[in-house]
């Protein structure tokens, strides 16, 4: 029978008083938006907590835009924190939505986004507690339709057994599609599985119970995915772009929350894709083609955004901020135009050049906290490899004018265990890093000297699909740990720091990130031992995983460290983000030779396929210089 849609708050309030911050289960905010009379309806779920997934731009965008049709009412859901979903589970209190406080299982779609690997168990928690079986095979008719969506679906088949639908590429017109012929279906008295159906044909949607894993041929251990035999169903499934950018709303906020978040502030999103092409880079790939707003509608939504919200600080928000053609001219009317109410202009990355220290000087003025590069490599050698297309001359500029400019502090972000590396290369990050520090001795009056500092942020490599390292392995974990402990002893000054990420966690998402439907048993094995909110350094652990992996036959290592062939076929070659794979073999070789490949939006078409094969193109403001 199906889940009725009524406010059960009355039963969720008495818990309050018992967990960590009961904020994040209080509906009400001001500018949140549903209907309750609506015809269709529609809950989004972010898979963590409540000041985690407010600030997300994706879920913003796609509750306004289903909101803004005629019968349609979209509510919002959080992963409630570990005190709270063991209390509601002893209390029989099912997962709420947050504006209605109506069971989630009551929604006609329910949608999960897909923000990274490490969300994996949280989207079994999330349907546990609103009372959803996890495997769509176990659904009946009087279940929601569960679709995903987000930028980490382009290797889907790990999680594809969860969702009955997952929608690839940008959602904004894409969700709407769905929901409308949800919608129509639903009232025509259709079956789930003539649904489900009817969904494939929406381009853009993988419905993968339509499809099976196959291992003929050459291919990967974990195999690949085809049409099941009389499914008339796509074999490749291409993302959707929104090829008119500039005419969707930049203004994706609406809700001024009661909890601090993690990224409290205004966000406007200026431009979407990159070009610059690091070879390491997933959303390099998937996000293309770049397309730029106006300065005029930035200009506008940041007007339109701090009436509506009273926030103090704007972020202006992309892959590659200052990279906009336009970037300079938008910060200079900002800042005119904010002068003197006490709001702030952020933007979340600098170019590593002087340019990007002057964009860093426009939002700044007089607060200088830190400035964040991004080297990702310590050697020339092997910047080129990864494509970085940025040089020691360009970080020595950068350092020496932040420093003059009155920058004490400076954030230095590495990777670890790329292709080619070798201990040379570890080394040079910390000599790199002392001679950032020796720029600032150079440039700083000798009584400020004090406060220098060079922080050293290192992240192990992960191999992500629909990349040009997408057939790399990630270096054993063991050789992590040896490699950090050698960058740790190659660091003498007192100025420079290093942190680095946790290769436990590394581990198990290169797994997720490269295996296929056969890994679908290990994630239901470690959320049903405990594992969820894996992303939160506190809640995870590693014996869990490898428990569960044990159970179903399937070795982390071999599975995350594993090189696949150039001939093999892939696991997610059935979902495309419209990238021709001639070109991700083309920029591998390239790798191996240590050479470069351009920016598009700079020089002339490198050939990624791309804007062809999705009808799309890069769309620039103005123009973007060398």
């Amino acid at each position: 029978m199906r889940v009725e849609y009524r406010d059960r708050f009355s039963e969720l309030e008495p818990l309050l008083s018992h967990v960590e911050k009961p904020s994040r289960y209080i509906d009400h905010e001001w500018g949140a938006l549903s209907s309750p009379d609506a015809q269709h309806r529609v809950c989004l779920i972010y898979p963590d907590v409540y000041e985690v997934g407010l600030p997300n731009q994706g879920i913003a965008i796609l509750y306004n835009v289903l909101n803004q049709q005629e019968g349609e009412s979209c509510e919002r859901s959080y992963v409630p924190w570990v005190d709270m979903a063991d209390a509601m589970r002893a209390a029989g209190v099912p997962l709420l939505s947050l504006e209605g406080a109506a069971p989630v299982a009551s929604f006609d779609i329910v949608g999960l986004h897909v923000p990274h690997e490490m969300a994996a168990t949280n989207y079994l928690e999330a349907l546990d507690l609103a009372g959803i079986p996890i495997l769509a095979a176990e659904r009946g008719e009087d279940d929601p339709i569960v679709i995903a969506g987000g930028p980490s679906v382009y290797n889907p088949e790990p999680i594809a057994s969860f969702f009955d639908a997952m929608l690839i590429g940008e959602g904004e017109e894409h969700i709407v599609e769905v929901a409308l012929e949800h919608r129509r279906l639903r009232d025509a008295g259709a079956s789930r599985s003539e649904i489900v159906r009817a969904l494939a044909k929406i381009p853009g949607t993988y419905v993968p119970s339509l499809y099976e894993v196959c291992h003929e041929g050459p291919c990967t251990r974990h195999g690949y995915t085809v049409p099941r035999a009389g499914e008339d169903v796509p074999s490749v499934v291409y993302k959707r772009v929104v090829r008119d950018f500039g005419a969707t709303d930049p203004l994706s906020q609406s809700v001024v929350p009661f909890a601090q978040l993690v990224h409290d502030r205004l966000s406007i999103e200026i431009l979407r894709g990159c070009a610059r092409g690091c070879r390491f880079c997933q959303a390099g790939i998937t996000y293309r083609p770049v397309r730029e707003r106006t300065a005029d509608q930035v200009v506008s939504a940041v007007t339109r955004g701090l009436a509506r919200t009273g926030y103090d600080e704007v972020s202006l928000t992309s892959l590659s901020t200052t990279d906009h053609s336009c970037c300079s001219q938008i910060l200079s009317r900002l800042n005119r135009r904010l002068d003197d109410t006490g709001i702030s202009v952020s933007i979340p990355s600098q170019r590593l050049d002087s340019f990007g220290v002057d964009m860093a000087l426009e939002v700044a003025g007089e607060k200088k906290g830190g400035l964040t590069f991004a080297p990702e490599a310590g050697s020339q050698r092997l910047r080129d490899i990864i494509n970085k297309n940025v040089t020691e001359d360009d970080l020595e500029r950068a350092a020496r004018a932040a420093f003059e400019a009155g920058w004490r502090r400076m954030k230095l972000y590495f990777m670890m265990g790329l292709p080619g590396e070798t201990d040379d290369d570890i080394v040079a990050i910390a000599q790199l890093a002392e001679r950032v520090v020796e720029i600032a001795h150079e440039v700083v009056p000798k009584g400020q000297r004090g406060g220098i500092s060079v922080s050293i942020s290192v992240s192990v490599f992960i191999p992500k699909a629909q990349t040009p390292f997408q057939w790399c392995g990630q270096l054993d974990d063991a050789e992590v740990k040896r490699r950090q402990k050698l960058l740790v002893s190659s660091v003498t000054s007192r100025q420079v720091r290093v942190h680095y990420h946790d290769a436990d966690t590394s581990l198990i998402e290169a797994a997720l990130s490269r295996c296929g439907r056969d890994f679908v048993p290990v994630i239901v094995g470690a959320w049903k031992r405990g594992a969820r909110f894996d992303a939160w350094t506190e809640q995870f652990d590693l014996g869990i995983w490898e428990q569960a992996a044990q159970e179903a036959g399937i070795d982390l290592r071999e599975v995350s460290q594993e090189t696949f062939g150039l001939e093999d076929r892939l696991p997610w070659e059935h979902v495309s983000p419209g990238v021709a794979p001639g070109f991700l073999q083309r920029e591998w070789r390239r790798a191996l030779e240590g050479k470069t490949t351009s920016d598009c939006t700079r020089t002339s078409c490198t050939g990624c396929g791309i804007c062809p094969t999705l009808g799309a193109k890069n769309i620039l403001v103005g123009e973007r210089g060398e």
